[in-house]
């Protein structure tokens, strides 16, 4: 049987977080198999650490620092000295193998580079049931389609690294690794079952274009001809100098861009994070030359409604007693709710029921739906149930 625990600390000195959150995540765990451990960038990332280690020992730990706040079951977590907090699962019959590394060469041989070393730390040479994985937000396609190589099409939950205003502070860390740009994973070896439900639940709008032209992988130049800012614009009303810079990242939470998948299931949504001088725009996730992007949209009462009918999808996924939770929410999104974001921990921990989870705020998210490929996308949800 699988038992969970999830804990909380913000406490004004670093290390005592760790402290603190770990004293709290172990208790009743037999062994601690896995602790998920998210921080604050206002913190001493490495004293958090060691002061987590200082209580888990050798149990293995990953994660990243989470923008401005967490969820638990206690409500959203975030004070002036940061915050930390653990999700500990504990289970006979589960094995898990976490491995981590800065970027190397390139972003795909280091994805090879961590499968391999994970299903050494498993004690293991098969594919594992499924994996979590936490990266830089720039290379995350690259970094999936690396672990593939090795272990083939496993399903993918979890999300990048953040910090609070886009300024490229965040960081990732294992047990014995701190760094900003790279990759982290965990491989779970278990006959359990696992349920992610992948989702920006936005509604598609009549908007919709052909790229036709991009600038690397993630700088959308045009559209059906038409500077990409510029198309936009028309699409939603909004003044081209309400757009500029920065502007934009805010200015798309609630009618952001998407893309489908090759099947239809699932639109991955491409957040523009900023409008450059020849309106242009740079996305968050990968894009790709004579593909369709269509204009999205959700008001912020559906972002936040949106929380507690993708858990509850979860659950109906699942189909069986889950054993805890770890939710992946966009940094991007909470941005988008403001000040309402208690209302997205009521409507969590009312479908969770009593059920340990944790709520990461990242700035990239990752998952899988229904036979299609593993993917990435912003101002998403990757909502992940355990099966107890």
């Amino acid at each position: 049987m699988l038992k969970s625990n999830v804990s909380w600390s913000t406490n004004v000195d670093s290390y005592t977080q760790g402290k603190e959150s770990a004293e709290k995540a172990v208790v009743d765990l037999i062994q601690t198999k896995v602790a998920f451990l998210y921080t604050s960038v206002d913190c001493n990332v490495g004293n958090v650490l060691e002061g987590a280690k200082s209580v888990l020992g050798t149990a293995p730990i990953i994660g990243c620092t989470s923008s401005a706040g967490i969820i638990t079951p206690d409500g959203f977590i975030s004070s002036d000295n940061g915050f930390t907090g653990i999700l500990a699962l504990g289970d006979p019959d589960l094995t898990v193998g976490v491995a981590s590394s800065p970027k190397q060469e390139d972003a795909r041989k280091t994805g090879q580079m961590v499968a391999k070393e994970a299903m050494a730390k498993a004690g293991r040479t098969d594919s594992p049931a499924y994996f979590y994985m936490v990266a830089s937000p720039a290379e995350e396609e690259d970094y999936i389609k690396g672990i593939e190589d090795i272990i083939g099409r496993v399903p993918v939950f979890g999300g990048s690294s953040a910090d609070n205003t886009v300024e490229g502070k965040w960081s990732i860390y294992t047990n014995d690794k701190v760094f900003s740009d790279g990759v982290a994973v965990a491989f779970f070896y278990t006959d359990k079952k696992m349920a992610n439900v992948f989702t920006g639940a936005y509604h598609e709008t009549i908007n919709s274009g052909i790229i036709t032209k991009i600038k690397g992988k993630r700088t959308l130049v045009e559209i059906d001809g038409e500077p990409a800012v510029k198309k936009y614009a028309k699409w939603t009303g909004k003044k081209l100098k309400d757009l500029e810079g920065n502007n934009l990242l805010v200015e798309t939470i609630t009618a952001p861009l998407g893309v489908k998948d090759r099947l239809g299931d699932l639109i991955a949504i491409r957040h523009p994070m900023y409008a450059n001088e020849d309106y242009s725009m740079n996305i968050g996730a990968n894009l790709a030359v004579n593909t369709a992007v269509i204009q999205m949209e959700a008001s912020v009462d559906e972002l936040i409604n949106s929380t507690g009918k993708t858990l509850r999808e979860t659950n109906k996924e699942l189909g069986q007693e889950a054993g805890a939770y770890l939710l992946v929410h966009c940094g991007g999104r909470r941005l988008g709710i403001g000040d309402r974001i208690n209302e997205v921990a009521e409507q969590l921990k009312k479908e969770a029921n009593g059920v340990p989870f944790i709520t990461v705020f990242t700035f990239g998210e990752y998952g899988v739906k229904d036979h299609g490929a593993n993917t990435t996308g912003g101002l998403m949800l990757s909502f992940t149930a355990f099966a107890k």
